[in-house]
């Protein structure tokens, strides 16, 4: 799973935003694994990137599926794991995040002779941070996150 949490108080107005980012889904023996998706999760999408820079001091510079995420499948080219996603944010008022990600040291693992997906990673400003961390983003700052992609199935 992978939390996005970005809080801030300007001139007198606070807000809190909390998203959850999909990720890709692993293949299984009848089917690729699906792209961008919430895993194991129901009841939650991604915010539209108009109905968050409407609201929020913020501006979403890249919303897209991380192509060549995802583990290759079997010598056929089935059971393709799915890709991640990529959500790049820029912060136009100085603002607080806080970030909780997972699979970023270890690859999520591709089954019966599959490959594994890309692990997921985060930068601030173009420099890697930790997948657990929180801190300050001054006006200008970029906040990416890219998710990891699912595990491909071999056959």
């Amino acid at each position: 799973m992978n939390n996005l949490t970005l809080s801030s108080e300007v001139e007198g107005e606070a807000f809190t935003y909390y998203e959850t980012i999909g990720g890709g889904q692993g293949a299984s023996a009848d089917a690729p694994g699906p792209n961008s998706i919430h895993v194991a999760m129901s009841n939650t999408l991604n915010t539209p990137v108009e109905a968050l820079e409407l609201e929020y001091p913020l501006r979403v510079r890249e919303l897209a599926v991380r192509r060549g995420s995802g583990g290759v499948g079997g010598s056929d080219g089935a059971g393709a794991g799915g890709d991640g996603t990529v959500r790049e944010i820029e912060a136009l008022v100085p603002m607080r995040y806080g970030l909780i990600s997972e699979r970023r040291k270890h690859a999520p693992q591709g089954r019966n002779g599959g490959g594994d997906g890309s692990p997921g990673r985060d930068t601030l400003n173009g420099e890697p941070i930790p997948a657990k961390s929180a801190g300050d983003l001054k006006q200008g700052d970029v906040l990416r996150i890219e998710t990891p992609g699912g595990g491909g199935y071999g056959g």
